[in-house]
């Protein structure tokens, strides 16, 4: 069964967004898992994702440089994975800001409840000290993680991404990473049902949180 994307409700320039990252790069691989029941579907701003996407098998190095088993350490938490970098000119600080924001606008034993984690797709150039530091400025509960940049694309892989791509380098040694720009969101039952693109608002985002945190799937 080859994936597929309920995005009616997002914006054109989020569906174009979503189709030029190539969402989901083994589709066609993953079996059919439960639907949320209830006309969950219409009741999120981000997109709805069928069948939904297993939460990914990978260990990588968290800021203060112990083994960080992504299964194993956000078990039982509503989790938010994003694959990024430090140097990312927009995207990546404005998604980190606004989810930053938005768990400060919902009761903090609903924020409780939630990990969120961001993958260096840059490893180069952003160090665990660089990751903490500049994660620090959105919120210091915010995890960090990065490795091997072998060990990075196989992540983005298990979470059913194409590998982020550097481009080429300027005389002056700057470039660019080009990597999906949208947050995957595990809820409890380690399945990802919704995943929001960039261009979800701050106040769509804290209308969803607690949704999240709360919401259990089940055959329609």
């Amino acid at each position: 069964m080859k994936l597929r994307l309920f995005l009616g409700t997002l914006p054109a320039a989020v569906l174009l967004l979503c189709a030029a990252h190539g969402v989901l790069a083994q589709a066609q691989k993953i079996a059919p898992v439960p639907a949320p029941a209830g006309g969950s579907q219409a009741k999120y701003s981000g997109g709805m994702v069928s069948p939904a996407l297993a939460k990914p098998k990978f260990t990588l190095t968290d800021t203060s440089g112990a083994p960080f088993d992504f299964v194993l350490k956000t078990q039982g938490y509503t989790t938010l994975l994003f694959f990024g970098y430090t140097h990312c000119p927009d995207m990546c600080p404005l998604q980190m800001s606004i989810i930053a924001q938005a768990l400060k606008k919902i009761p903090p034993a609903a924020a409780d409840r939630f990990k969120v984690v961001f993958v260096t797709t840059d490893p180069e150039r952003d160090s665990p000290q660089v990751l903490r530091i500049w994660l620090d400025h959105f919120d210091k509960r915010f995890i960090g993680l990065t490795g091997t940049q072998a060990a990075i694309d196989a992540a983005q892989v298990a979470a059913n991404l194409s590998p982020a791509k550097k481009s080429t380098v300027r005389s002056d040694g700057a470039y660019e990473v080009g990597h999906a720009a949208f947050v995957l969101a595990y809820t409890k039952d380690n399945l990802a049902h919704v995943i929001y693109p960039g261009g979800v608002s701050e106040e769509d985002w804290a209308h969803d949180l607690p949704l999240l945190a709360t919401e259990t799937w089940t055959n329609r």
